[in-house]
């Protein structure tokens, strides 16, 4: 008896929406362009306002690879745990609605799952900005992510602990029985619902892969109406403590030293210095939320020691020690350099350090001005 090649694995992409008709089109055509032969694409209409659910319906009648599911107004983390209960496929992904993802990538990801027997594969991503002037700048691959997938690999946390700073839901594949069996959801009703949830399956997997391929375009929207882009806000920065909390918790229960240590100095830090940059122009509701946040996650190992630059390690130094003015007056200071400047650098007997013009290095603690970074 002849037997025939068993047929592709179903992935199933689970497309949160709420008011992106601007978007979507885009969004829903690059997912059914994929080279990859079985894509199923649930999209959850999170009660839009705007047109977005008839975009979404008229796909769903013109190819049967889409769903459509309408429900009202959830949040994020919400609207992607309800499309999971829609889907069908045992390999599972996510896309944000104003994104794009590029057409081999679920082929790329998929081949690495299958090769390596991985519980879920993860890839780099590019920031993608499709109004760019310059030809250069519309795909950016961020330097950090080009890092953390330097080379295709199957791992466990242990052996790559930096790999919990790529808190992304959309650049990875998951199979379904690991995504179940570790009992993942996304966090509801807060901002940066990704990093706890991401963090798990990175502590929880039998092994994960990665492969070097730019597999997701995370679109850089600069009308200010993006998540991303209201950091300024109490609510914000509310939720990005919470969430840190939370990803540290299961980092603390994990239990490995080493993974704690390179979490704590390089993961954990890796966001702050965007909220830095709100210092100078913040109310006081928000500073003290900043500061009480800085104080309470670094509290046993300062800023100092993190692989932040030595500009943000001295403005986290600045706001542990309660000192908001000269805070708001080194991010004053780096804003108003221009385009190819720097901090200005000196050697002085203790070694190269940074010296923030009006900021007497005699009252900062050494290790915030040192150039280099710190392990230890």
């Amino acid at each position: 008896m002849r037997i025939g090649r068993r047929p592709p694995r179903r992935i199933s992409v689970v497309v949160p929406v709420f008011d992106v008709e601007a978007y979507l089109a885009e969004c829903l055509d690059s997912l059914l362009a994929s080279t990859y032969p079985d894509v199923e694409v649930v999209v959850v209409d999170d009660g839009s306002t705007d047109g977005s659910g008839a975009i979404a319906d008229e796909r769903a009648a013109r190819d049967a690879r889409v769903r459509v599911v309408h429900i009202a107004n959830r949040g994020l983390g919400a609207a992607r745990n309800e499309g999971l209960r829609h889907t069908t496929g045992d390999l599972v992904t996510f896309a944000d609605s104003d994104d794009v993802v590029p057409p081999t990538a679920y082929a790329a990801l998929q081949r690495q799952l299958s090769g390596s027997g991985c519980d879920f594969v993860t890839g780099s991503i590019a920031w993608w900005r499709p109004d760019a002037d310059d030809p250069a700048q519309v795909l950016v691959q961020p330097p950090w992510m080009r890092r953390l997938h330097r080379t295709r690999a199957a791992l466990v946390v242990e052996q790559q602990p930096e790999i919990l700073g790529d808190v992304f839901a959309w650049n990875k594949l998951f199979t379904r029985a690991f995504w179940d069996g570790a009992g993942l959801s996304w966090l509801e009703g807060h901002r940066y619902e990704d990093q706890p949830t991401t963090t798990r399956a990175f502590l929880r997997a039998r092994r994960f892969g990665i492969v070097p391929e730019v597999v997701y375009h995370w679109r850089i929207r600069s009308d200010g109406s993006s998540i991303t882009q209201q950091r300024g806000s109490l609510v914000d920065l509310e939720d990005r403590w919470l969430t840190k909390r939370l990803t540290a918790r299961s980092v603390a229960d994990h239990g490995s030293p080493k993974v704690s240590r390179v979490f704590r100095d390089k993961v954990l830090p890796g966001d702050l210095h965007r909220y830095f940059v709100q210092i100078p122009t913040a109310d006081d509701a928000w500073y003290a939320l900043l500061e009480a946040g800085v104080r309470d996650l670094f509290a046993e190992r300062s800023l100092v020691h993190s692989g932040l630059p030595p500009v943000h390690r001295l403005t986290g130094w600045l706001v542990e020690q309660g000192r908001r003015a000269d805070a708001a007056h080194v991010m004053t200071y780096l804003a108003g350099l221009g385009p190819g400047e720097r901090v200005p650098r000196v050697d002085d007997p203790r070694g190269w350090r940074i010296d923030v013009p009006g900021l007497d290095a005699a009252t900062v603690d050494l290790a915030a001005l040192r150039l280099q970074d710190h392990e230890t």
